[in-house]
């Protein structure tokens, strides 16, 4: 009885309650369209940090383990090791490509047909380094599309060869694949060393150089347990391993991930807050407006309080209707809000992505507001006086 009561309070003043109703819409719109694009951002964030190899990890000699070999038995063993999916062993080194009679600084690294997963290489032309390569100890490599785009004016140039600086002597490789640049996790782990990347398999690199031993071993981390606390699990478990207290490291993105999700997630939250800021705003309005209501009512509050109603029936009422109209409110924003949070994710092939806990929280705070400015007005009626109340 008392929410038919409240809603036809409501729609006595329709142009004032409207007005109102929509203060409290725009403020939950904002803070559900700036929750919703936060969501997002994590979650493209995370889904390119995966791409880029944020699952994958380098294990090499630190600057004091500088001795430290890492051998075949390495691989296996660490291949074994809880949250290791695989492991590829990894030669590097810092070279020089001579393509079409150009010099080019790049880095080499000798790989297996494991690249394509551990470190997230993809091939847009041609293939990668595969099993046969490796077993036949191939002059073959891939190098990545910038490198084949600034050489040739195009990224498709399988099938050319191309010297590369190993040694101190240059070495004739046939390319068999075109890399996408600027996504591994080599690339990413390594940056700011070197723009250009050459892929050969690991064994021909071990022929020209003349050892047995690798420089890192990549390692692809279970995507479940790829923690920031598996870093350092791992760091002992392979030190001890090879019987040593730090001759080794592990380097990852894990830490980078968490910051960059801890960044994401403060900037929506002050922005967030920002937002919450018209729901106070729309609070004040909501008890303006009921002080206005009390006001046009004062004979009708008389009435009722001289035919026995109470105090607090008065005030219940008028808080009642305080809070009815801020949900009304809530409701409309979060709507509104929800449709172009997944409008946008439609429109950009994004997943759509909807913020359950800021639409509850936002639902309840602008309740909240309604029933606390709501309060002093619901008072005031309640303490009017009858017989002035009539007068009026």
């Amino acid at each position: 009885m008392g929410l038919f009561r409240a809603l036809k309070n409501i729609r006595r003043g329709k142009g004032r309650s409207a007005l109102t109703l929509c203060g409290v819409a725009v403020g939950v719109f904002a803070v559900v369209v700036i929750s919703g694009i936060g969501v997002v951002g994590t979650d493209r964030v995370t889904s390119a940090m995966v791409t880029m190899g944020i699952n994958s990890a380098l294990v090499e000699a630190s600057e004091t383990g500088g001795s430290i070999s890492l051998t075949d038995e390495d691989v296996t063993a660490f291949s074994r090791l809880e949250g290791v999916n695989k492991a590829m062993p990894l030669m590097a080194s810092p070279s020089e490509t001579k393509l079409l009679d150009v010099s080019r600084d790049c880095y080499a690294w000798g790989v297996d047909r494991q690249a394509k997963d551990i470190i997230s290489l993809e091939a847009i032309h041609g293939r990668l380094i595969g099993d046969g390569d490796v077993e036949a100890h191939a002059m073959t490599c891939v190098i990545d599309e910038v490198f084949a785009t600034q050489s040739y004016g195009r990224s498709n140039i399988t099938g050319k060869k191309i010297r590369l600086l190993l040694e101190g002597g240059y070495y004739e490789f046939e390319i068999v694949g075109v890399a996408k640049s600027g996504m591994t996790g080599l690339q990413n782990m390594m940056s700011g060393i070197m723009p250009d990347f050459v892929y050969i398999p690991y064994t021909t690199m071990q022929d020209i150089t003349g050892r047995t031993s690798y420089d890192k071993i990549a390692l692809l981390l279970d995507g479940g347990s790829a923690d920031e606390n598996l870093t350092s699990d791992l760091t002992r478990e392979v030190n001890q391993l090879k019987s040593t207290k730090s001759g080794l490291t592990i380097t990852n993105f894990q830490s980078q991930k968490g910051q960059l999700n801890n960044i994401l997630s403060t900037v929506t939250t002050v922005l967030s807050l920002i937002a919450g800021i018209s729901l106070v705003v729309s609070g004040i309005t909501v008890m303006t407006t009921m002080l206005v209501s009390v006001g046009e009512r004062t004979r009708e509050i008389g009435i009722k309080k001289s035919i026995g109603a109470k105090n607090k029936d008065i005030m219940w009422e008028f808080l009642l209707e305080s809070v009815l109209l801020t949900a009304m409110g809530s409701i409309t924003g979060i709507a509104l809000g929800t449709l172009v949070c997944a409008a946008g994710c439609i429109a950009f092939s994004l997943p759509v992505a909807v913020p359950i806990k800021s639409i509850l929280l936002s639902f309840c705070f602008s309740s909240a507001m309604g029933a606390l400015f709501g309060v002093y007005p619901a008072m005031k009626a309640a303490r009017l006086n009858p017989i002035e109340a009539l007068r009026t």
